[in-house]
């Protein structure tokens, strides 16, 4: 299979750029693939496939915990890591060549960032160095591949030594072999896409474009700093350009690689892994106006699983899929070629569990002693985990260290007022870091909150409730600075207000956790700017007028997640190391007791 992949700066001369609820494709129930046929073929039809993941963020070691099986259709299957996604992906092309079909491997975008410790420590080129093992050919950029800014990106894609810390692990990186694409994230000093904006694949001789595109809102949900010189443009409009320009070119079989998505609704049983079960989201209206030639859209950023077909602009139907995250599934897409049109003439789609476990013969799965599942050591591939295994092996010393210990599982789980026991902790463990400073109050971003804290995870053989430092990196990954800043408590109750989409800019609503003694009630009938009541600090009302040292990390600090408010603080210090101390530091105070979540109550 051929591949033509054109640089930024040379397709930019062929142009420039200046939720709806869908009704269930199928009823719950695990593998129903969607199907969709675009009349008799005028000619003869070459076979292909496509095997697309998203949001891998890193999970070279298999998920553990409350995540570490797939819940759908009714079953729970314990899923993931890099050895067993590498062993399904092997199995699925093979079965694809008997069927003669030409196989693409391809990812929706967040392959990297919000990483566990093992691909963190190393920049994240451990994940690409395995993405480079597994196969993947071309995948778009999400919002998590700009963590680090544009400048690290482009070296992960380039290759080349850290420029701080160097190559780490004695090895000099190389890059990506797979082709990151970046459509719509412009560089505002030349105009053009930073990465490029499509690769043309051949199978059998016939052009696959693939365009790729992160969501245009991820300029406010990665930190600032490390984005200043470019901004995000419109989905649709990027996309119909770029496939306006692939059409000209003769290529009229045509992939979005999208880094937005969608959900299905909640049912019992779990909607299965490939149904499209009250399915809403962004995705529905960005593919209400692509073209139609974009027959495929392989979609991410929800980590929610889901393969649907929805109306594009011309009212025919676009295939539309999302592999979950963290490497738990693969979307299997085949497809048929009209050799004479060269446009897509059938598609079909469906969800493949990368199931790691032993079965029990039961329809079950084997545990261990203290209700771990049991791996399965016949379906990993060896070179995956030779590559995984020297990452684990350097990064041993440093994650298996216990750091502290918990009562009980912490979990993210947020109350109907947005609240969650971990949420709590966390917002705790930075106000105790920063009390040094004077600071009085803590806010923590919920997306921010990676994962929850299991009391029976064992990562290192460590104890029940013993946490180590790789299990607490995990819930933190990014390495966020910790700050303390003056705000007037009119200032605060701004920014609280600017919890809700709608307000002063904010596109979606995201409820900070909040840390002990600060307690509030929200309205969600209120109007925007009024929906905050009750606002107290251990019980005396918030003055507006009276000074008030508030800590959250520099994402927020900065004005992330669209809280353009925090940056109106004054007289910002900034504590020592980074946020992953302020949590681990509290850990290690004694056993630490899941938050109560009920410091933010919500009315009608």
């Amino acid at each position: 299979m051929k591949r033509l992949a054109l640089p930024a700066v040379a397709v930019a001369v062929l142009g420039s750029l200046s939720g709806t609820p869908v009704a269930a494709s199928a009823s719950p129930g695990e593998f129903a693939p969607v199907s969709t046929s675009h009349g008799h073929p005028q000619g003869g039809v070459v076979k292909g496939q496509i095997l697309s993941y998203n949001d891998f963020h890193g999970a070279i070691d298999p998920p553990s915990g409350s995540g570490a099986v797939v819940n759908a259709g009714g079953t729970s299957t314990p899923a993931g890591g890099v050895e067993y996604l590498a062993t399904y992906l092997k199995k699925l092309r093979a079965e694809a060549t008997a069927e003669h079909r030409e196989t693409i491997t391809a990812g929706a975008g967040d392959l990297i960032g919000a990483t566990p410790l093992v691909s963190a420590a190393f920049h994240d080129e451990p994940t690409i160095e395995l993405m480079n093992t597994v196969g993947l050919q071309v995948s778009s950029v999400g919002n998590h591949e700009f963590d680090e800014g544009v400048a690290e990106l482009l070296r992960i894609q380039k290759g080349g030594c850290h420029p701080a810390d160097g190559c780490q692990d004695g090895d000099p990186y190389r890059g990506a072999k797979f082709t990151y694409l970046a459509a719509n994230t412009i560089d505002n000093t030349t105009g053009r896409s930073i990465l490029p904006p499509y690769e043309i694949r051949y199978v059998q001789g016939v052009p696959v474009g693939f365009i790729g595109l992160t969501l245009e809102g991820t300029a406010g949900i990665v930190n600032p700093a490390g984005i200043t010189n470019v901004h995000f443009t419109d989905e649709i409009e990027t996309a119909n350009h770029w496939s306006r320009v692939l059409t000209r070119m003769g290529v009229k079989a045509q992939v979005l690689l999208l880094h937005e998505g969608g959900t299905q609704a909640s049912a019992t049983p779990t909607p299965g892994v490939s149904d499209c079960y009250g399915f809403s989201g962004p995705v529905v209206d960005i593919v209400k106006g692509l073209n139609p030639e974009i027959g495929i859209v392989a979609s991410g950023h929800t980590h929610r699983f889901y393969s649907c077909k929805l109306p594009n602009a011309a009212g025919t139907d676009t295939v539309v899929t999302s592999a979950g995250s963290n490497g738990q599934l693969i979307t299997d897409i085949d497809f048929g070629i009209d050799r004479r049109t060269g446009r897509f003439a059938d598609i079909t789609a469906k969800n493949v569990i990368v199931e790691n476990g032993v079965a029990d013969g039961n329809g079950g799965w084997q545990k261990d002693a203290s209700g771990v599942y049991l791996k399965n050591p016949d379906t990993v591939d060896a070179a995956a985990k030779k590559v995984a295994d020297k990452y684990r092996t350097a990064v041993a010393p440093i994650a298996d260290q216990v750091v502290g210990s918990i009562t009980g599982d912490i979990v993210r789980t947020a109350t109907a007022a947005g609240e969650s026991p971990l949420g709590d902790v966390i917002a705790d463990a930075q106000l105790a870091y920063t009390a040094g400073s004077g600071a009085q109050i803590a806010l923590m971003n919920p997306g921010g909150v990676r994962a929850d804290l299991d009391a029976d995870q064992s990562s290192g053989g460590e104890a029940y409730g013993q946490v180590t430092y790789g299990e607490a990196f995990t819930v933190q990954p990014f390495n966020n600075l910790v700050v303390t800043q003056t705000l007037t408590g009119a200032q605060l109750t701004e920014v609280l207000e600017q919890q809700f989409v709608g307000y002063n800019g904010q596109t979606s609503t995201k409820i900070l956790q909040v840390s002990a003694g600060l307690t509030y009630t929200w309205s969600a009938s209120a109007a925007l700017g009024s929906r905050i009541s009750g606002l107290s600090l251990n019980g005396v009302a918030i003055d507006p007028a009276a000074s008030y040292q508030v800590t959250t990390n520099d994402f927020l600090a900065n004005g992330g997640d669209g809280f353009s408010s925090l940056t109106a603080g004054t007289g910002r210090v900034t504590a020592p190391g980074f946020d992953i101390d302020a949590l681990t530091a509290y850990l290690a105070t004694g056993s630490v007791a899941p938050g109560p979540a009920d410091r933010i109550t919500t009315v009608g």
